[in-house]
């Protein structure tokens, strides 16, 4: 182990030495069923690198949950127990999302007395209407085409104990968010909030979204590598796209191959990328734990936030 900046720097073979897990706690089946579309996870990444992780966040939660506790003591009044809010952070195509859904499993499997829930900040999108009437479709994604203050307001009614708080659906089939439809965030005692945008500071904002972490996550991959894994995703979504003419790829699916890759290029190039570039990976250096990823999706090093 090694110092980089305000980080311990721990290779593979190092982290999964710092915990010896029992019984791994959920199937291939399950994992299969977990990761995204083209993402690569083997149940030996859960074991050397997930179990750790979820076991150094449980100690993030014991020292939360402690703070809490002194603060009644001293106020001479019971505190009720927040949620422990985690952030999850990353370029499109990562494996963002797979990691989410992962811990998400993870800790509901290895602390049986904790609820778990996820959102993304997909939902905070605003509608494809509205993004195309202020003329930003093409900047989709963007710090400007999300409605940070809404996802601001949900947040703070998390940590305020609200019960059943509504929040909009997106859906990746037609790339927009479902009108007239919500999930709900039910009172968990550990939400996971995952989007490329959870550790950006948007300008003219005096709280920001990761004010309301209690712990932080940036999933990390060489730019390039990345490039590869979304032109790969892509093309594995157009084998599936065009049996539904409803799904927002069947035109690129039934039409010209080339053509289509040649429209995922310059979207890469000139959007996820320049996206990456300018807005989130400047946020890395925010997180209090950083995955990277080398060639084939593995982890092969942790970095730990050392203050």
């Amino acid at each position: 182990m090694n110092e980089r900046g305000n980080y311990f720097r721990i290779a593979r073979d190092q982290w999964q030495d710092f915990y010896t897990p029992g019984n791994t706690p959920l199937t291939q089946a399950e994992l299969d069923n977990i990761k995204s579309l083209n993402d690569r996870i083997s149940m030996k990444d859960v074991t050397d690198v997930y179990v750790p992780l979820c076991h150094l966040i449980h100690l993030y939660m014991k020292d939360f949950e402690s703070l809490t506790l002194s603060k009644g003591l001293f106020l001479h009044r019971y505190v009720k127990m927040p949620p422990f809010i985690i952030g999850i952070a990353g370029s499109v195509a990562v494996g963002k999302s797979t990691t989410a859904r992962l811990l998400q499993t993870l800790l509901d499997r290895l602390f049986k007395h904790q609820t778990v829930q996820l959102i993304t900040t997909d939902g905070f999108l605003y509608p494809n209407a509205v993004l195309e009437k202020r003329g930003i479709m093409d900047r989709k994604g963007f710090p400007e085409s999300y409605d940070m203050e809404k996802l601001i307001d949900v947040l703070n009614e998390v940590k305020s104990g609200k019960e059943n708080i509504p929040i909009p659906k997106y859906s990746h089939d037609v790339y927009d968010i479902v009108e007239g439809e919500h999930e709900l965030i039910d009172s968990p005692d550990i939400l996971i909030v995952e989007g490329i945008n959870t550790l950006q500071l948007p300008a003219n904002q005096q709280i920001y979204v990761s004010d309301f972490f209690d712990l932080s996550i940036f999933v990390d991959a060489d730019p390039k590598l990345v490039e590869k894994w979304y032109l790969e995703r892509f093309e594995s979504l157009l084998d599936t796209a065009f049996k539904d003419p409803d799904n927002y790829y069947y035109d690129y699916a039934v039409g010209d191959r080339k053509a289509a890759l040649a429209m995922a290029e310059d979207v890469w190039k000139n959007i996820n990328l320049k996206n990456l570039e300018e807005y989130i990976l400047p946020t890395r250096g925010r997180a209090d734990i950083i995955l990277h990823k080398a060639k084939h999706h593995i982890i092969d090093e942790i970095f730990l936030r050392k203050y």
